[in-house]
């Protein structure tokens, strides 16, 4: 693949979960230039069909390649990724990076042997999930719960909305409250909005619990798939939305925090 030095890195997510793993690229590549495509129209994906979010992610990232080139494109969505990352990868011809459920980092922290998992409805009942959870889980115990609300909750708080407390309060139940669950010692957020309320969940869940995200493993990922490429930013990074741009707008001081001043629609 002939790569520009403006050729850009995608991140794709449903929402703005996504800024979570941004942040730590802009660690990693200070230099790379950058668009983020947020898919509010179709915002939450957990609640969708695998065929729906199939479709849907597909349809989107062929139309995007098409338009930008990107150097790589970064699936940064949980849901989009377990379900359609193998099919992208077929459809498009430049690497695809996912996002999976860090299983893999949680089964070697653990003390206790038993792990919790958030996640949306979709992506805990993939079988994506189970394959991890058999290669990468030393047999320890991975107790799983869907929390969409904490998708609505990292959605109201970057727009400096007033989050709603039960929210963080039942996902932490609904992995508490299950037969194991006081033994749990390490929680996978896996889900990319989660981290987005990581001092919240840390506070619920109390002292003795570690959150582990896959964030920093993505951008290292990356890392290594555009190393020795030439980067220039020829543009202003940019944000962009399938929803109206008038929902977007509240979200400009979370991706300024990121360095991206731009905002548009898809």
């Amino acid at each position: 693949m002939d790569v520009s030095s403006h050729s850009p890195i995608l991140l794709f997510d449903s929402g703005v979960g996504g800024l979570s793993v941004l942040a730590e690229v802009r660690k990693t590549l200070p230099h790379a230039p950058v668009i983020y495509a947020a898919d509010l129209a179709g915002l939450p994906y957990g609640t969708k069909s695998e065929a729906e979010v199939a479709a849907r992610v597909c349809g989107l990232l062929g139309r995007m390649a098409e338009r930008w080139h990107p150097r790589l494109i970064c699936i940064a969505c949980n849901t989009a990724s377990t379900i359609a990352l193998g099919m992208v990868r077929e459809v498009l011809e430049i690497p695809i990076v996912g996002t999976v459920p860090a299983i893999k980092p949680a089964a070697v922290q653990t003390r206790s042997g038993t792990i919790g998992l958030l996640g949306t409805a979709a992506t805990i009942r993939q079988a994506y999930v189970d394959n991890l959870q058999s290669q990468f889980g030393n047999g320890h115990r991975l107790l799983r719960h869907a929390a969409p609300g904490l998708v609505e909750a990292a959605e109201a708080k970057l727009r400096g909305r007033p989050l709603d407390p039960a929210a963080i309060r039942d996902a932490v139940a609904g992995l508490r409250e299950q037969p194991g669950g006081d033994r749990i010692d390490t929680v996978v957020l896996a889900c990319t909005h989660f981290p987005l309320l990581r001092s919240e969940l840390e506070a619920a869940f109390g002292p003795g619990v570690a959150l582990i995200d896959g964030a920093e493993g993505i951008a290292r990922r990356i890392a290594h798939l555009v190393a020795g490429q030439p980067m220039e930013r020829r543009e202003p990074d940019r944000a962009v939305t399938t929803g109206p741009i008038e929902e977007f707008q509240p979200l400009a001081e979370a991706f300024r925090a990121c360095c991206i001043e731009r905002l548009e629609k898809f």
